[in-house]
């Protein structure tokens, strides 16, 4: 691996970011974000160089700065959370901010994207352009068009673009999909993903105004699903799209969403063999932001691979690990997702999380890419590339789209590999 160190920006300076969330009321399971965390005790390591934020508003650096000084560098021991942003303090709000950030980095540095969705594609395409490395949140766009556009700009400029499907990394996950390659042809999927009302309040900017809940968690089990798929006989691939959705709460008192804004999606969808399309499996993946408080997990996570000769089923909410605590009830806890707790010695030990994986992952591919020493279109076939990753927004869009036209969304692929939705 290359030794040189990656300079990064992280466009986004919310929770999953940096973990700070004005109102504290909010109980979140990301209290000490995720993509900063990683990325300043990927510099303790020596992979990564300068750290640049970027957000919209100057007026909440200074309670970014006191909430990493206090809980990450008064935790951990070695941590250095210094960072450059952007908009500067005492300038003016500024949604281009991420520009300044990005044109401040020399060619074959990185960004990561975590911000509302339908700014995805230009910050991306910014950043791309640039010669700039780049991993995105789930989705990574909300339309098939703009996701197909990144993948021909990421080829045309030989930059590396991730999306961030952490799920890949979660030992479970994994280990299940190996052995569904032996099982035979695909049958029947289901997911559940859900959080707790509460979320309504963090996500309130934007919660059925430029995504939905299918986009923001159905994304990840999609993924899971198309990855399962890719060693599994028959080249099974989507072909239909109906899409159901629960109204009532989000947009009742105390949330307020905007009117139409869904409670629940559910994508069901028809699945055919290429090579014999007589054989045909169906999904339903469903996904909820109204689920109830105090379920003793922030998210619930599941699903059941059934295929020919056998089926996978994996609870990555309940993992057999409950911790009670009076007045707070009792919570199932997953450490392989982010382990917070410092280790003996006083750093921090969350290497082995798959949150923090799918984050080093990406930068030790860029620093690779970046050397010589592996080709882009090799990634495709074992990493969540940009590539890898366009069955995942042709289903979501479909989904999307059936929602609002009332009627079933074809997927269609052309001989040459393309992809259109009828």
């Amino acid at each position: 691996m290359a030794s040189t160190k990656l300079s990064v920006a992280l466009i986004g300076s919310g929770e999953y970011t940096t973990g700070y969330v004005p109102n504290t009321t909010v109980k979140s399971d990301k209290k000490l974000g995720v993509v900063g965390l990683v990325m300043f005790d990927l510099r303790r390591r020596g992979l990564v160089g300068d750290i640049s934020i970027a957000g919209v508003s100057s007026g909440k650096w200074g309670a970014i700065k006191d909430h990493f000084t206090q809980n990450i560098e008064g935790v951990y021991k070695d941590m250095d959370c210094s960072f450059e942003p952007y908009p500067k303090p005492g300038t003016p709000s500024d949604p281009d901010a991420y520009k300044a950030a990005i044109d401040a980095l020399p060619r074959g540095s990185a960004i990561t994207i975590f911000t509302p969705d339908t700014t995805h594609h230009a910050i991306a395409l910014y950043a791309i352009r640039r010669g700039i490395h780049v991993l995105v949140t789930k989705p990574a766009t909300k339309t098939l068009a703009d996701h197909l556009d990144l993948v021909k700009a990421a080829a045309e400029e030989g930059v590396y673009v991730q999306v961030e499907m952490h799920k890949r990394f979660d030992p479970s996950y994994a280990d299940g999909k190996n052995k569904a390659k032996s099982l035979g042809g695909f049958s029947f999927f289901q997911s559940y993903m859900s959080q707790p009302k509460t979320q309504l309040a963090t996500f309130a900017s934007w919660a059925g105004v430029d995504s939905d809940i299918s986009y923001y968690l159905n994304s990840h089990h999609i993924d899971v699903h198309a990855w399962y798929l890719e060693g599994v006989p028959g080249n099974y691939r989507p072909v239909r799209v109906t899409a159901s959705g629960s109204t009532g709460i989000a947009i009742s008192p105390p949330y307020n969403c905007v009117a139409g804004t869904e409670d629940t999606i559910s994508l069901l969808v028809d699945w055919e063999s290429a090579d014999d399309p007589t054989r045909k499996g169906t999904a339903v993946y469903t996904a909820s932001w109204t689920a109830p408080i105090g379920a003793g997990v922030h998210s619930e996570q599941h699903f059941r691979y059934i295929a020919a000769k056998g089926e996978v089923t994996i609870n990555q909410a309940r993992r057999g690990y409950n911790v009670t605590i009076d007045g707070h009830g009792s919570n199932d806890i997953n450490p392989f997702y982010m382990q917070y707790s410092p280790d003996s010695e006083g750093l921090f030990a969350g290497q082995h999380g798959y949150g923090y994986i799918s984050i080093e992952k990406f930068v030790e591919t860029c620093q690779k890419v970046n050397a010589g020493t592996v080709k882009l279109a090799d990634l495709d076939a074992r990493l969540p590339t940009i590539k890898n990753t366009i069955c995942s927004t042709a289903i979501l869009e479909a989904g999307r789209r059936s929602l609002d036209e009332k009627r079933s969304v074809g997927i269609e692929r052309s001989a040459d590999g393309g992809w259109k939705l009828v």
